[in-house]
């Protein structure tokens, strides 16, 4: 299995998620588990760092869906930032980028609409 690590750092109800290597079926429940946690402990806003990550599956996508309507139950949000071409391909294939904010490297402009 190739490398993978997640790292999360909280201020708050605010949450920042960097996630490196592959997002799939089998490390996206580290990212769910995360989510799950971060929102039990009144977390509201959790941006997601994609830059590291180099691979992104049906699976994973769920996952951060499923994230993004806890979070949403709890009038929070989840936003995700610097996707590689490669992911944010596959968001925009599949519509998810109308439903996620997204946002560059240094959280300025959105990526492109779906």
């Amino acid at each position: 299995m190739p490398d993978f690590s997640i790292a999360t750092t909280k201020d708050g109800n605010v949450a920042d998620i960097v996630i490196a290597g592959e997002l799939d079926m089998y490390t996206a429940p580290q990212l769910r588990d995360t989510l799950v946690e971060l929102t039990a402990t009144g977390v509201r806003q959790v941006t997601v760092d994609l830059a590291g990550v180099n691979f992104v599956d049906s699976t994973a996508l769920g996952v951060l869906v499923g994230g993004l309507k806890r979070l949403r139950q709890a009038d929070g949000d989840l936003a995700l930032r610097a996707p590689r071409p490669s992911a944010l391909k596959v968001m925009e294939m599949t519509g998810l980028t109308r439903v996620f904010t997204i946002t560059q490297a240094d959280g300025g402009a959105p990526g492109p609409p779906g």
